[in-house]
């Protein structure tokens, strides 16, 4: 869903929901944190996008669910479980996922507001506890395998196997994304575009910097 039908949506709904109470809007800005009302009435007649954490407090304060405010297809109500990190339970059977266009460092999931797109997955994946977020893949360093606007499931873990495609942060920049390559020395980050090059980085580097892993990509959704 791009940007301009969830603006539209959230007005329809946000709107819905205020007419649908009797809270005012002086005291709803408030509540919400915004300095003027007038930003209440923009977010209704769609002149502004909501930040996320707008959104959040809005959801909590209608008691619906934050997804369906922002103009997602899954219930209205809020009567769902929060399982994993940068998902929601949808059904007895599926969760939604939260597609993010980038993970900027040190930032929680709940605070990051690039939302790009969603995905579902089958409530089984979230068996012991584990924990998922979504990144949309930007540019070509993994060529073939991985394409532009390819939508990346990640499971969030701090660790990976050697192989593992995964999300690393280097350096408090943006995650970015490329093969993990373990030995004694250290990690080798390695595009699969051969027109890329590898980046090395000693253990040395690795606790200095630092440098840290935090999900492996374990599905890749792509649209045609």
């Amino acid at each position: 869903m791009n940007e301009e039908i969830i603006l539209e949506k959230f007005a329809e709904r946000f709107t819905q929901l205020i007419k649908n109470s009797s809270i005012e809007i002086p005291v709803l800005a408030q509540r919400l944190g915004i300095k003027s009302k007038s930003t209440i009435y923009r977010y209704m007649n769609a002149e502004m996008a909501p930040k996320i954490p707008t959104v959040k407090y809005a959801s909590e304060i209608f008691n619906v669910n934050p997804l369906w405010l922002m103009g997602y297809d899954v219930p209205m109500e809020r009567n769902f479980d929060k399982n994993i990190q940068g998902a929601e339970k949808k059904s007895e059977g599926s969760a939604v996922v939260l597609i993010y266009g980038s993970i900027p460092a040190g930032t929680p999931m709940e605070c990051i507001e690039d939302i790009v797109d969603t995905e579902e997955i089958p409530i089984d994946m979230l068996k012991g506890g584990k924990q998922y977020f979504g990144l949309r893949v930007k540019g070509n360093s993994m060529f073939p395998e991985y394409l532009d606007n390819d939508n990346l499931i990640i499971l969030k873990q701090n660790d990976c196997e050697s192989g593992d495609d995964c999300i690393v942060m280097v350096n408090g920049s943006d995650g970015t994304f490329k093969r993990v390559i373990k030995n004694e020395n250290g990690i080798i980050l390695q595009p699969l575009n051969p027109e890329y090059q590898p980046i090395i980085y000693t253990n040395e580097q690795i606790e200095q910097l630092p440098v840290r892993i935090i999900g492996k990509v374990v599905e890749l959704r792509r649209r045609k």
